[in-house]
């Protein structure tokens, strides 16, 4: 037989003798035993222990048959720790009071003499029931702490300079609404966090968040991710398989990097949006949704509509408010509030403790350019957090920044042609990036369209 494991356990009884034999008993399955024959004693050890399971006698000298005074001292113990589980014991036991026992907070009954694997098998059930409660509680708190949480006002966004101020005042108007939102910023900025904020102070709070990086979705693979799947619509398809917009039915639906989509996905994307329905692969079946659309992309999706590269009336759909996410150099003020935020986090996650930065060390954070934006702060203070060996982090633990330009300046051009110096600047993206076109034409802020009409303009 497995042995029980029993916590902390309070026993009160007048019977000398039955207290001793309780604890000679249990003391082997049990954590701790305190036994107590003054009942009036049981306000000190409820307000100043912890116990897993209280067995209280109900007949004291005083009044042998009656049940009062377990009665009483049951309704002091609950009135000092509700949630304290209580049995209750006496020699003249009967249903009627075994019921009102029941009835004013006792967990359980025990007659005695009782035997001692019926004992055993009651405060198993109590330390379990004891258990539950205390879990219940701690879920309980949790959902307060993330109920408080969610009342700070974007306790995950981290920012107090203008425009994160203004960002804020306009997340607090459209949240309540269903407008859709177009979040514009570089990579690293912050945009799905926007995204999430929206989302948590929206009427569908409640109802799921679903992201979807559009840039990481194959046109092949596009209808099937968003719009979903019949089993053997293709080769792969081995079941039926709802599409992310049925997902996110009653919530938001997030895409990001949607600058990134090709024209005809554009169109396919569009009439969903028009329709406000989705057809999976292989049915004909149109299956209504209701969304929240929030887009969001680093490109210049307006620059893309004169290109003919974006699809204006997609814009107009996906755009009804627009909100631009400034890159953190423009955003000095709050460059030592993330960089604290994120010693703390990495000082944490490493178990290195660290009072802050000394002042050489703020003033490189604050001078460097930040192409990477949050994303690279936060690399950055995880990478030399994990080198470092002092208290402060300084100057030299961000050597791996001091070595690249700061507030680097614009070297004079050896001709002011506009056509030249378009010419070399792109000849040096293109170089930098190895030939790549789509990450040179993303460096340089344009489509991959517009760099190859540049690069057929030069000859290049």
């Amino acid at each position: 037989m497995e042995t029980p494991q029993l916590g902390k356990i309070l026993i009160i009884d007048d019977n000398e003798d039955l207290l001793f034999a309780a604890k000679m008993h249990l003391k082997k399955y049990a954590k701790e035993v305190t036994i107590e024959k003054d009942p009036r004693r049981i306000p000190f050890l409820v307000n100043n222990n912890s116990y897993d399971v209280i067995l209280l006698d109900m007949n004291f000298t005083d009044d042998t048959t009656s049940g009062k005074e377990g009665f009483h001292w049951l309704k002091q113990i609950k009135e000092i720790d509700s949630k304290a589980v209580v049995i209750l014991i006496t020699a003249f036991g009967d249903v009627e009071m075994a019921v009102k026992a029941l009835k004013e907070g006792a967990s359980d009954f025990i007659l005695k003499p009782w035997q001692n694997e019926k004992l055993l098998a009651t405060l198993t059930a109590a330390t379990r029931l004891k258990e539950s409660y205390d879990q219940v509680d701690k879920l309980s708190k949790k959902q307060k702490q993330l109920q408080s949480d969610l009342k700070k006002p974007y306790a995950d966004i981290i920012g107090t300079s203008a425009s994160m101020k203004n960002i804020f005042s306009i997340i607090d108007k459209v949240a309540q609404t269903d407008a859709n939102i177009l979040i514009l910023g570089e990579n690293g900025t912050g945009k799905e966090l926007i995204a999430r904020a929206i989302h948590d102070r929206s009427l569908r709070k409640d109802d799921i968040f679903v992201g979807v990086d559009m840039g990481a979705i194959t046109e092949s693979l596009f209808e099937s991710e968003l719009f979903g799947h019949k089993k053997g619509a293709y080769t792969d398809a081995k079941e039926d398989r709802a599409g992310r917009f049925e997902i996110a039915d009653n919530g938001t639906l997030f895409l990001d990097e949607i600058g990134n989509l090709s024209m005809p996905l554009q169109s396919k994307l569009l009439t969903v949006l028009q329709k406000r329905e989705v057809t999976r692969i292989g049915t004909n079946k149109a299956i209504p949704v209701d969304i929240r659309l929030i887009c969001a992309t680093n490109m210049h999706v307006h620059d893309m509509v004169m290109d003919n590269t974006f699809r204006q009336d997609l814009l107009y759909r996906i755009n009804t408010v627009e909100i631009f996410l400034p890159p953190l150099r423009e955003r000095q003020d709050d460059i030592p509030l993330l960089a604290n935020h994120f010693l703390k986090i990495y000082g944490q996650k490493y178990r290195k403790e660290f009072k802050g930065f000394k002042p050489a060390g703020m003033q490189l954070l604050q001078q460097y350019q930040w192409p990477g934006n949050i994303r690279e702060l936060q690399h950055a203070i995880e990478r030399a957090i994990i080198m470092a060996e002092g208290e402060e982090l300084d100057s030299r633990d961000f050597f791996f920044l001091s070595s690249k330009p700061v507030n680097e300046k614009v070297s004079s051009p050896a001709s002011y042609n506009l056509d030249e110096v378009e010419k070399n600047v792109i000849q040096k993206a293109i170089d930098k990036n190895g030939g790549n076109i789509s990450k040179a034409a993303k460096e340089l802020g344009l489509t991959r369209a517009s760099l190859y009409r540049r690069l057929e303009k030069y000859g290049l």
